[in-house]
């Protein structure tokens, strides 16, 4: 057994040493990490994500006393920074797109009113879409501006209906297996994935791929879970945080990687939470928000753990 005398020595792939440093046996292994990100101006839960781990764009919310919010934030891989705000001040939307084509789509106006409509961002201001078919709110969504997919979510119902839209507006798509809300989502109009979610009082494993006509079943995540955070492609996808169904409804940390057929462990995130936004990739994934205003950025490499 290899031990460590400066935390700079160099330990190969699957070493196992002691750290007199820190009096601990750890080991190195190949996998995801979360890191410290800068926080969020504005902390928030109920809010929608999009872009990448050093593009990203986060978008309305919700703080616990005013019910929706319009503030946007331009991430750049250190800070946050303020970009322009929403027309319509909601939270429990969904969001598609980049930081600079970003796509904002259903949610909440108030205590009580759901929203179809859809906004269109250009990198500094947003302005109106189509509107959804189908109002909907705890939606989830993927894709890109021109080529966005939502689907899920409830309107006095919970729903199946899938839509997708093309930059102008929005058309029917093919409904989810399982109806649901609080899930999420990530992918392509094309190749789109959606997994957990919730159905009163269960939350829910269930994994859907969709081609672009239909949903079809995917692998099961390893934790059952609501109101969780998405990320990546159909074949390279990454899930994080969210919350357990009934009885317990505690908020988790654990992560999973998908692989296009089943769902991994990754590393767990530094803050368990529910309710909060994502982006990025599977590689270099970013999450925020979600009753706070911490952000976590994941990496794959190699990682040191502590035995």
């Amino acid at each position: 057994m290899a031990q460590l005398t400066t935390i700079s020595d160099n330990i190969n792939l699957g070493s196992v040493w002691y750290n007199p440093i820190l009096n601990t046996l750890q080991y190195t292994y190949f996998g995801g990490g979360w890191s410290a990100g800068g926080a969020l101006s504005t902390p928030r839960y109920s809010l929608a994500g999009a872009g990448t781990q050093n593009a990203g764009l986060a978008f309305g919310g919700t703080d616990g006393f005013l019910y929706g919010l319009s503030c946007t934030e331009e991430y750049n891989g250190t800070s946050w920074s303020s970009g322009g705000a929403l027309i319509n001040a909601t939270c429990r939307l969904a969001g598609a797109g980049t930081q600079s084509a970003g796509l904002a789509f259903g949610g909440k106006f108030d205590g009580f009113g759901i929203c179809s409509c859809t906004e269109e961002y250009n990198g500094t201001s947003w302005s109106a879409g189509g509107s959804l078919i189908t109002a909907s709110a705890c939606l989830a969504g993927a894709g890109e501006q021109n080529a966005g997919l939502a689907f899920g979510g409830y309107y006095f119902a919970i729903l199946s209906c899938t839509e997708e839209y093309n930059g102008t507006s929005w058309s029917s798509g093919g409904a989810l297996i399982t109806a649901r809300c609080q899930l999420a989502g990530a992918g392509t109009q094309n190749a789109g994935l959606a997994f957990g979610g919730y159905y009163n009082p269960m939350a829910l494993s269930c994994t859907e791929e969709y081609n672009g006509t239909s949903w079809s079943a995917g692998g099961a995540l390893i934790t059952a879970r609501s109101g969780l955070a998405g990320a990546g492609t159909q074949n390279a996808g990454l899930t994080f945080g969210g919350r357990l169904g009934s009885p317990s409804y505690s908020c988790v940390s654990c992560t999973e990687e998908y692989n296009g057929t089943s769902w991994s462990t990754g590393g767990a995130l530094s803050t368990a939470r529910y309710r909060l936004a994502g982006a990025g990739t599977q590689s270099a994934g970013l999450a925020f928000g979600g009753y706070g205003s911490c952000t976590e950025e994941y990496n794959q490499g190699i990682q040191t753990c502590t035995l």
